[in-house]
């Protein structure tokens, strides 16, 4: 019996092995792929696609309001927001915490998959705007006679779906095309991702782009013909953030544990070896920058919905800063670090700002320092390790 428990396990852990070395005569063994989720990973994940699907909307939906289960409409709002923030804290672990490249310029693309959806709702509201027009507001105001040709397909929800993921993704290929092919790297890179954000930011300021100059986009009354400020419509919206998050979340656990991941993290600790070695960094920086970008966009455009408002702001360097902010204090290179990381981070805020809006910022830098400091690996380092310390 026990022979027999030995040779299953034997078979359990054997390597995967590839033709001998034909200058050694040795036969090179290969890890297996890790298992996607651990039994206990998909204990959670089930868990929360649960509480996502049907326990939210139940004690949102059905749940009397004088009930203390009731979860109330606030409460909706404010999560659905934070999954978005969470979605984009992922993103940036994918760039940062696995490849090693400090972006300062994320909340480029979460603005930019919000305008276009913004530019939709805009085009839903119809005539029932101040204005009666067909127009949206503010180009009556500024006396426009027609839309701009970058508002050709906004009356369309698919060339929307299309636009939120295109437009992050083509601005970061062809910035990551040159900034990478060029080797710019370290600090530097992080500034030029700066510099290209407030630049952005200063061109959507401007009122002749047709984004709605610094009031940006609001007032919004329509989503796919039905109304956007209903109970059930942003229960739909949450569930859809949710699903997006836990998508996105088993999306990017299947890239790092793939050779692709594998690579990305050699990229990340020496860049240098791994061109030696007979790869080239470009296509792995260009192809993670990209897809971080799109989840961004994504995160974006579920946000503004949500949120009611788009407007320039969201470009500043200060979001972009805190999206970095949310991975380290849950711990970079963990996936589930920087999630946890966005929900301390904002739900502080949201307690903060209105016990004490004074003190909020001095927090944020202190909470900053702290980590930096005392816990480099995020809160999810320091659970690993208080469990490592028990055993």
């Amino acid at each position: 019996m026990m022979k027999r428990d030995i040779e299953q396990s034997a078979v359990q852990v054997e390597p995967v092995a590839v033709p001998a070395n034909p200058m050694t005569g040795t036969a090179i063994a290969l890890p297996a792929r890790p298992a996607l989720l651990s039994r206990m990973g998909w204990s959670a994940f089930i868990l929360a696609l649960i509480v996502v699907c049907a326990l939210a909307p139940l004690l949102n939906l059905v749940v009397p309001q004088d009930s203390m289960f009731h979860l109330s409409d606030y409460a909706v709002a404010l999560v659905g927001k934070i999954m978005c923030y969470a979605i984009c804290a992922l993103a940036m672990d994918l760039i940062w915490g696995y490849t090693g490249i400090l972006s300062l310029g994320h909340g480029l693309f979460f603005a930019l998959g919000g305008y276009a959806m913004g530019m939709y709702l805009m085009r839903q509201i119809g005539r029932d705007g101040n204005y009666k027009s067909d127009l949206p507001d503010f180009m009556v105001f500024l006396d426009w006679k027609e839309l701009p040709w970058h508002w050709t397909f906004s009356d369309s929800f698919l060339a929307t779906l299309l636009l939120i993921v295109a437009v992050p993704g083509l601005v970061a290929f062809v910035f990551g095309y040159f900034a990478f092919r060029s080797r710019i790297k370290g600090v530097y890179f992080s500034i030029i991702t700066q510099a290209m954000t407030f630049a952005a930011m200063l061109l959507f300021f401007r009122n002749e782009t047709g984004f709605g100059g610094n009031n940006g986009f609001t007032d919004f009354k329509r989503i796919l013909g039905l109304p956007i400020a209903t109970p059930s419509m942003r229960m739909v919206l949450f569930v859809l953030t949710g699903l997006s998050l836990l998508g996105f979340f088993l999306f990017a656990r299947w890239l790092v544990t793939a050779k692709f991941g594998r690579v990305l993290q050699a990229i990340r600790d020496a860049e240098s070896r791994v061109m030696f070695s007979g790869y080239s960094p470009l296509p792995y920086k260009l192809t993670i920058w990209t897809i971080s970008a799109v989840m961004c966009g994504v995160a974006g455009a579920l946000y503004v919905p949500q949120v009611g408002i788009i407007n320039p702001g969201e470009m500043s360097a200060a979001n972009s800063i805190e999206i970095a902010i949310w991975a380290a204090v849950g711990g970079r290179a963990t996936l589930i670090g920087p999630i946890v990381g966005a929900f301390i981070v904002n739900g502080a805020k949201s307690w903060l700002t209105v016990t004490a809006p004074e003190f909020w910022l001095y927090f944020l830098g202190a909470l900053f320092i702290a980590v930096t400091l005392f816990l480099p690996n995020g809160v999810v380092g320091l659970v690993k390790k208080l469990k490592g310390t028990q055993k």
